[in-house]
């Protein structure tokens, strides 16, 4: 598909400074996910990937009760210790305490610990099911869409954006409730003990509620900004990385270095933003805090003088009061965890929520038993309103006929195939597959029954063997082998360093081109589809290879409908229909004997060419 969307972008308007608009009507994707939603609606569809997991859920939470409840108990032991056992001398007595202690502690640690395995292990069932509805819900999409949005974006937003909302989920969710419930319980434990000392000391959280959400507004917006400046960094260096040999081939490193540069430092500027309000919430907590205990010192030794509190009780306080700004720190700490992975959530829901613009009708049929009729009936399409791209083009393509397409670059030949492919909808007209419209047909069985080969092979970092089984994966390793003896392949692969076990490179850079091109062709016999779409299938092969190309390919297409796109006239003489395409609409039409008669453009193109193929002989000769 990416390479359909390649040959799909020379055909589309440019706008100033030489883009390309996105796909049909010209509306921007990226405008439309930048749309933020509200936290509460990504809240309740977080909710409903947990609600499966609801009785873990019931018992995580039930286990953070229990543990933050025996956390406030520690305070309260110290406090009895000087109360009762230390200003008494009471040895036994405090060692029986300390032992209780002790034992409170690791019974609090024990829970913790089970409840973090119990989390980790639904947050990590819960992000497989979210990556797996988000790839598959990709896979839906309609090619316009990958025209119009970065691939680094997108692989942002299945790592980056999921990773910190598994965070969110596995860690923060439980501190947070934890922090709530450790504020709730201290502050019902000072006043149960003592009221005046516990409204003293209540005096500074006013302030820290209001800091927290005062800093907390500012800074969703930031993360989320930060977020979508992080998916295009990612963009940037994909298509750095995809295009190394261009750029290392035009001297172009400081240019490119520069351009990286520029969208690094804007990265940076929106991160410094959005980190400043972050780190502001520690020290500002620290200082609330310490002006907390210092309101607690003066208050609760003035109380002890006078005989209303005990040292005992003024120790519980103080270490209440320190267990109090800490969970108040966490909790400014994890609102801007929770802001991030919140704006990651958002962007992920956003792409979730993309409709394909290409979908199957309620009553789709499948196509099976194909006989290769194929029609196109007054068919106009434009990928923006006002700027056809194909008007009013009819033909008809019998079963078995070879039907090939030339004209000029931009003419609309990549478009009749990508309209054919149904990587786009017609706007007029109709395409009849077997008397029945495209649209009529489920998506998946009609592109089963397309084989296609491209200009621009893409090959997967696999075997060669797999990426040949790619066209049919049930296929056998005979079947594999058979296929590329017919494609003239077997014998360049037999000579690779592993035959047909030699691993290939990302997009199998270790091969020539024409190797690759070879590669694809052998895939598309191996598929055995019933219509054929081959896209300058042998423009990338030398004069020698393309002979015994021209040779599988006319095995290929026997008794298939077959579409060729073709720039080297010599390829298609032996087509029964040639359709010379120019401004999107045909303009002649016939054999190559009869289209050669009527001395017309395809008549120029083809003696342009065959100028130019007797230059090229004469110097084959030579280097012979």
């Amino acid at each position: 598909m990416g390479q359909q969307r390649a040959a799909n972008q020379d055909e589309r308007p440019l706008v100033a400074g030489g883009a390309r608009l996105p796909g049909p009507g010209g509306r921007s994707f990226s405008a439309r996910i930048e749309k933020a939603r509200d936290v509460r609606g990504t809240l309740r569809r977080l909710l409903r990937y947990l609600f499966p997991y609801r009785a873990r859920l019931v018992l995580v939470f039930s286990l953070v009760i229990i543990s933050t409840l025996l956390d406030l108990a520690g305070p309260y032991f110290n406090g009895l210790a000087v109360d009762r056992f230390i200003t008494q001398r009471d040895v036994v007595g405090l060692s029986r305490l300390l032992l209780l202690m002790l034992s409170v502690y690791l019974l609090a640690l024990a829970l913790r610990t089970l409840l973090a395995r119990l989390m980790v292990d639904m947050v990590q069932k819960v992000m497989r099911t979210m990556r797996e509805q988000l790839f598959g819900h990709l896979q839906t999409l309609s090619l316009s869409f990958f025209d119009a949005h970065p691939h680094g974006d997108l692989m942002s937003r299945l790592t980056n954006d999921l990773d910190a909302l598994g965070r969110l989920l596995a860690q923060n969710v439980t501190e947070l409730f934890s922090g709530l419930l450790s504020l709730v319980g201290i502050v019902v434990m000072m006043f149960s003990i003592n009221f005046w000392l516990a409204l003293g000391s209540m005096f500074v959280f006013p302030l820290m509620l209001w800091f927290t959400g005062f800093v907390g507004k500012r800074t969703r917006q930031g993360f989320r900004e930060f977020q979508r400046r992080i998916g295009e960094l990612n963009g940037e260096l994909e298509e750095i990385f995809s295009g190394q040999r261009v750029i290392l081939a035009f001297g172009q490193e400081g240019a490119t270095l520069e351009k990286f540069d520029r969208v690094n430092e804007e990265t940076r500027d929106v991160g410094i933003q959005a980190q400043t309000y972050a780190t502001m919430i520690p020290p500002l907590m620290g200082i609330f805090s310490n002006a907390n205990i210092a309101i607690l010192a003066g208050l609760g030794g003035w109380m002890v003088v006078r005989g209303w509190a005990t040292v005992g009780t003024i120790l519980t306080f103080y270490n209440y009061s320190r267990r109090f700004a800490g969970p108040l720190r966490q909790l400014g700490d994890l609102y801007n965890q929770i802001q991030s992975a919140l704006a990651g959530a958002e962007r992920v829901f956003e792409l979730l929520d993309q409709v394909p613009e290409i979908q199957d009708a309620p009553d789709a049929i499948a196509l099976e038993h194909v006989r290769g009729d194929v029609v196109f009936e007054q068919v106009d399409f434009s990928y923006v309103p006002g700027v056809p791209v194909i008007t009013g083009m009819s033909f008809h393509a019998q079963p078995g006929q070879t039907i090939a397409l030339v004209g000029p670059t931009g003419a609309g030949k990549t478009t009749i195939i990508n309209l054919l492919s149904r990587f786009y909808d017609v706007q007029d007209g109709a395409i009849r597959i077997d008397g029945v419209d495209l649209r009529a047909y489920e998506k998946a069985s009609l592109r089963r029954c397309l084989g296609v080969v491209l200009q621009d092979t893409f090959l997967f970092s696999e075997t060669v063997m797999e990426n040949i089984r790619y066209g049919r994966l049930d296929a056998t390793d005979n079947e594999v082998i058979a296929a590329a003896k017919l494609a003239n392949a077997d014998q360049f692969i037999r000579r690779l360093p592993r035959g047909y076990d030699t691993e290939l490179t990302e997009r199998g850079s270790n091969l020539s081109q024409g190797q690759r091109q070879l590669l694809a062709i052998t895939r598309a016999i191996l598929a055995d589809p019933a219509l054929l779409i081959l896209d300058e299938a042998t423009s990338s092969v030398d004069t020698r290879t393309e002979r015994h190309i021209q040779e599988a390919l006319l095995r290929l297409m026997k008794g298939r409908t077959s579409f060729v796109i073709a720039h080297r006239l010599s390829t298609i003489r032996q087509a029964d229909t040639i359709l010379v395409i120019n401004e999107g609409k045909i303009i002649e039409r016939g054999s190559h004997e009869e289209l050669l008669e009527q001395k017309g453009f395809y008549h120029q193109l083809y003696l342009s060419q065959f100028k130019g193929q007797g230059v090229r002989r004469n110097l084959e000769n030579v280097a012979g």
